[in-house]
């Protein structure tokens, strides 16, 4: 199992000059810790006018900071919003070129159809078209990356025959992913030959029986681009401090701002209703777990929160469910100080990622 960074990017109130500039600068310097101490990759959400919760607007010009200031990890752009009041297909496929060329083939490409009314009707979006044009999106993506010219007549987009550049520097393109918030989407990932980038915090049974459909379903897929990529990766909180009682605390006080504020987002997608976004039935756990009576719980069930051995624990059992990679969010609303933010990061290198480590085949005789 590999590990990686989630970035929603949430900047608290009063705004200031500086307060978008030092979640940014702390965030960058997390990553090229993170690239120091061997984490795989990093994710970048693109959301548009989500006060507090999200000021990542253009998630392309954060993980291009990244790539330009470390070695190794990969940058995830997650998600494109495959919509076309959002994004135009041709400059999707440019943009992420122009990464994967600046990130020396390290790109990873999210897609997705938003999931907030805030977001949607603030482009003017119809809500009950965005899993069409995702889908076709999707499938126009890697023949753009591909081929040495390319034309499209579809529903929500067309273009005459041209030459798209620059390539993608990757061979014979990125992997591509679809982010999934709600029961079945992870299906529709399948059977297009795409990662499924879940971005829930669901439960192991739950988890696991989707995840066991997933690789029935992504094995007889057809899928829209030159490969498969049957990978699962989960989104998780992590706070890894050497005192467990310290370190549950700290991070349930992190997990519950995320919640809180995520709580919000999905009340406005609750009180728009439509055939292509029915309630995820999240909003009263949510709102019970940063509110209610479990906010003075230790830990849930998976969560990364505490001293490295429950760290472990939690992520051991990730991995018997089947998933390939945990991206981590780190903090919220800046409740955690850096320092301890970077000290959480050192200790999970050293306490807990050796325990994942790929073993090398042992030589005979030796």
């Amino acid at each position: 199992m590999k590990f990686g960074l989630f970035y929603e990017l949430s900047v608290p109130r009063p705004w200031t000059r500086e307060s978008d500039r030092t979640v940014y600068m702390n965030a960058l310097e997390q990553v090229q810790l993170a690239d120091e101490l061997g984490f795989d990759q990093v994710w970048a959400v693109e959301h548009h006018f989500l006060e507090e919760y999200s000021h990542c607007p253009a998630p392309e010009l954060f993980l291009t900071a990244c790539a330009m200031t470390t070695k190794k990890i990969r940058v995830g752009h997650g998600i494109v919003i495959c919509v076309p009041e959002f994004n135009h297909p041709i400059k999707i496929a440019e943009r992420t070129a122009v990464l994967d060329i600046l990130s020396g083939g390290r790109l990873e490409v999210g897609t997705g159809r938003s999931a907030t009314w805030t977001e949607l009707g603030g482009f003017r979006a119809d809500p009950d078209t965005t899993k069409k044009s995702w889908d076709e999106f999707v499938r126009c993506l890697p023949k753009m990356w591909t081929q040495e010219s390319y034309s499209y007549e579809g529903e929500f987009w067309s273009m005459p025959e041209r030459t798209i550049v620059p390539r993608v520097y990757q061979r014979p393109h990125p992997p591509l992913w679809v982010a999934v918030t709600s029961p079945g989407t992870e299906l529709d990932a399948a059977d297009r030959g795409l990662g499924s980038l879940g971005l829930t915090f669901g439960q192991f049974a739950e988890q696991e029986k989707r995840i066991a459909e997933y690789r029935r379903r992504i094995r007889i897929c057809e899928p829209v681009g030159e490969f498969v990529n049957d990978q699962v990766s989960t989104v998780n909180f992590l706070y890894c401090h050497e005192d467990d009682t310290t370190g549950r605390a700290t991070g349930r006080r992190m997990a519950d701002t995320f919640n809180y504020l995520a709580s919000q987002l999905i009340s406005a997608r609750e009180a728009f209703p439509s055939r292509s976004y029915q309630s995820l039935g999240l909003l009263p756990q949510l709102r019970r777990q940063a509110t209610g009576p479990d906010a003075t719980e230790q830990a849930g069930e998976g969560l990364a929160l505490g001293g490295p051995q429950r760290v472990l624990n939690a992520l051991k059992r990730w991995e018997a469910v089947g998933v390939d990679r945990v991206n981590f969010l780190m903090n919220a609303m800046e409740v955690i100080p850096q320092a301890d933010v970077l000290a959480s990061l050192r200790l999970f290198a050293k306490e807990v990622m050796p325990a994942f480590a790929e073993k090398k085949p042992t030589t005979a005789g030796a």
